[in-house]
């Protein structure tokens, strides 16, 4: 299968094309986070990740009203400024403790 200089540039500007129409679509992937009041939401994932604990343990934080959580649309979101307050707290007690 021979294919000619004028139809290879063909198809090489149509692919390259194609890439500036899907560099386009991911830039306005950049950002997944949501926010509110201007700060930064977390997800159960993000949070678990963060603490490097249990989904279990997790639950009993928000059980308990140490973490506090929010819910949008059915999904469960922590704003970054309580979870790191809840890691200073956590963090000032062990120090009380030793």
């Amino acid at each position: 299968m021979n294919i000619d200089r004028v139809e290879f540039l063909g198809w090489m500007e149509r692919i390259m094309k194609r890439f500036d129409i899907l560099g386009e679509d991911i830039k306005g992937f950049k950002d997944p986070h949501q926010t509110i009041d201007g700060e930064e939401l977390l997800d159960n994932q993000d949070v678990l990740q963060l603490l490097k604990i249990s989904s279990r343990s997790l639950q009993r934080y928000r059980s308990s009203g140490k973490l506090p959580y929010y819910t949008i649309s059915g999904k469960l979101y922590y704003k970054l400024s309580d979870v790191h307050q809840f890691i200073r707290q956590g963090f000032s007690r062990s120090v009380e403790k030793v």
